[in-house]
């Protein structure tokens, strides 16, 4: 049995824990300050609980003592502390950040990686599973053109102006829609702002809305550097969001407050579980001399996991961490060092147990963009 330590038991942790508690092949060592969050645990299957605090160093380190791999579910600033611990320890370390620079601060710690020890930040759904799926599409041409990819974490029955419940991490929302983003254009690397970029489409006859958000790249941006004339993710919303998001980030400039701005989210924006993973990659380029598009569609729900209902989020979440976990014990993934999401094979992620979850796909009628 792996031995695991995840630290952080919010709803993606309690997500972890439970899929690799019920395999049998690891005992989880969850770690929080929050003993109420530890007790929603209480119970799963080869799951142990302990209160560590992550911004000790000193308690990091013992709590490691022992442990295969660390997957930090924590907030993006306290993972540069939890990786360097894993560092010093020994343990490969695993993350879900769509943070730029913490990711940054985990690669120079990779390059003094023991053997037998990775580093593999951004193992969520974007960044993670989006870079696997679009670096695969744009392996299967000849010479690139362009690559876009397109995701949204969608209340199936939105509500309010904003058209839009809260499903995810408050933080990692606003991180998203304050932060730089990475593109490439006409060849160039260059960052742009956030919630710019506006496009419209209609799929299966909802419209949605589409525009640049943070850290949804994560090492593609670099990957496809001088193989693609332009790259970009965006954020799929409601139709209508994206003008009250700049409202209130940008013309009330929520965005130097963030403290305030999640306040404001947490309060006024209800959490919902009924929600939808819609996942869009498009590639054009030249296969064979034919200048050709192809792309990759999926759909993700709600559904029911262990006898409670799991939001959408949750499960391509902890799925997705769990699946590159999952690999590296395996054997798949490369024994030492900097792991980035785009070497991840498609087919061996999709025939993992645990990232089998994307494989069941619900193909959308029609993807029409409007810029």
């Amino acid at each position: 049995m792996r031995n695991v330590l995840l630290l952080g038991a919010g709803k993606i942790g309690r997500a972890i824990a439970s899929l690799l508690g019920h395999t049998g092949d690891y005992l989880v060592r969850v770690g929080d300050s929050d003993e109420s969050a530890l007790d929603q645990l209480r119970g799963l299957p080869n799951v142990e609980l302990t209160r560590v605090n992550v911004d000790d160093p000193v308690a990091l380190r013992a709590a490691m003592v022992g442990i295969d791999d660390v997957i930090s579910a924590c907030p993006f600033d306290v993972n540069p502390t939890i990786a360097r611990a894993a560092w010093e320890v020994g343990p490969s370390y695993f993350d879900l950040t769509e943070d730029v620079a913490s990711t940054r601060i985990v690669r120079e710690l990779a390059q003094n990686a023991a053997q037998g020890q990775v580093f593999v930040p951004q193992c969520g759904l974007a960044p993670g599973f989006v870079s696997i799926a679009g670096n695969h599409l744009a392996n299967r041409l000849d010479r690139l053109d362009e690559v876009r990819l397109r995701v949204g974490a969608l209340a199936q029955f939105p509500t309010g102006a904003l058209k839009y419940n809260l499903t995810w991490s408050t933080d990692g929302l606003i991180n998203e829609y304050c932060n730089p983003c990475e593109v490439i254009r006409d060849g160039r690397p260059m960052e742009v702002l956030p919630l710019e970029g506006l496009e419209q489409f209609s799929l299966d006859g909802v419209d949605y809305e589409a525009f640049n958000t943070s850290g949804g790249l994560g090492s593609l941006w670099e990957t496809l550097s001088g193989r693609v004339r332009n790259l970009d993710y965006k954020t799929v919303r409601y139709r209508g969001h994206r003008d009250l998001a700049q409202f209130l980030i940008r013309e009330l400039r929520l965005h130097e407050r963030r403290g305030l701005l999640k306040d404001i989210l947490e309060t006024a924006v209800p959490a919902t579980l009924q929600d939808v993973v819609l996942i869009f990659c498009v590639v054009t380029g030249w296969r064979d001399g034919v200048f050709t598009q192809i792309s990759d569609a999926r759909k993700v729900y709600h559904a029911e996991r262990f006898g409670s209902t799991w939001s959408a989020i949750q499960i391509t979440t902890a799925s997705g961490v769990c699946a590159v976990l999952d690999m590296h014990r395996e054997g798949v993934l490369a024994e030492r060092g900097f792991v980035r999401q785009e070497q991840i094979s498609l087919a061996d992620f999709l025939a993992n147990r645990f990232g089998s979850v994307y494989a069941q796909q619900d193909h959308p009628a029609s993807y029409l963009v409007r810029s």
